[in-house]
């Protein structure tokens, strides 16, 4: 059973969440007190958000003093993001038992880099607060003014409740992405044009392809559910136009006008805005990819 304590009275967004790290990376083998009585916290097996010191050997994670803990980038750590950099791994690996140390290694990255971060960030007062960001909801356990028999301890524990919940779903949705990513990797490996890449899953591929430098690719054939589609790859994380849209005369049409002017006979629509198209078969979606491209020039040799 691990010890671990933190202060008592109002808690924020990275005190709940460090807890819930803990609870995960022990599969709830964790004994945990609220206080801050010096003899208590030094009792304790792990201390975070309180006891003035940071020592990552000793297992105290505060984050409260002059010189406080940075990330590389130069951002502040809060106490969820330092537990997370000792803790993570375990968490991760209880959570999802059937992911390989490598998926394990990169949702630790993915988490750090998301949700975690952003609980440091608004706990140091690095990002600007709002009504519906995760520290604002966690916060709202506290009890308030007029909730005299709300007892402040178990107010706390529901802010775990809703912080583990948080963590276990956002770490399965970084684990899927990690998988897109390793699937789309294949794909690519595997293609014959390096401008078209066939996945024989629906699996997410928006992000696999820049975290993957895969600078030639401009078409995504995919599922979708009893048909395919082709979807036209863009420039840059988060653009909506593309590197080549589907070509202007496809445009809207739809089942026989769009099997007649593509010459694929299965071939079921293309969207107006020419980012993606579709027919019945894999095949099918494959040859639009393939008529789409540009032709491909071969180079001279002197």
């Amino acid at each position: 059973m691990l010890k671990v304590a933190t202060h008592n009275g109002t808690f924020h967004a990275d005190d709940a969440f460090a807890f819930a790290i803990l609870r995960a990376a022990t599969a709830g083998r964790v004994e945990l007190v609220r206080t801050r009585n010096a003899d208590q916290l030094a009792a304790a097996d792990v201390v975070f958000d309180v006891g003035g010191s940071y020592d990552r050997a000793a297992r105290r994670y505060d984050h409260h003093m002059r010189d406080k803990p940075l990330r590389d980038s130069g951002e502040p750590f809060s106490s969820a993001g330092l537990v997370w950099r000792d803790f993570g791994t375990a968490a991760v690996g209880n959570l999802l038992p059937a992911a390989t140390p490598g998926v394990i290694a990169k949702i630790v990255d993915t988490m750090d880099r998301g949700l975690i971060r952003d609980v440091d960030l608004m706990d140091n007062g690095a990002m600007a607060p709002s009504a519906g960001h995760v520290a604002t909801v966690i916060e709202a356990f506290n009890p308030t003014f007029a909730e005299d028999d709300r007892q402040e301890n178990a107010a706390f524990l529901q802010a775990v409740e809703v912080a583990a919940v948080m963590l276990a779903r956002t770490c399965a949705h970084a684990c899927a992405a990690a998988l897109a990513e390793d699937t789309v990797a294949d794909a690519a490996r595997r293609a014959e044009d390096p401008r078209i890449i066939v996945l024989d899953r629906r699996v997410p591929w928006e992000e696999a392809v820049f975290d993957l430098e895969l600078t030639d690719a401009l078409y995504v054939v995919r599922p979708a559910g009893d048909a395919w589609t082709c979807s036209a790859v863009a420039p840059e994380r988060g653009s909506f136009a593309q590197r080549q849209p589907l070509p202007d005369a496809w445009g809207g049409l739809r089942d026989e006008a769009f099997a007649a002017e593509t010459g694929v006979s299965d071939a079921t629509f293309c969207h107006p805005a020419r980012f993606v198209c579709g027919a019945r078969s894999r095949q099918g979606a494959v040859a639009l990819a393939t008529l789409a491209a540009p032709p491909i020039l071969n180079k001279r040799i002197p």
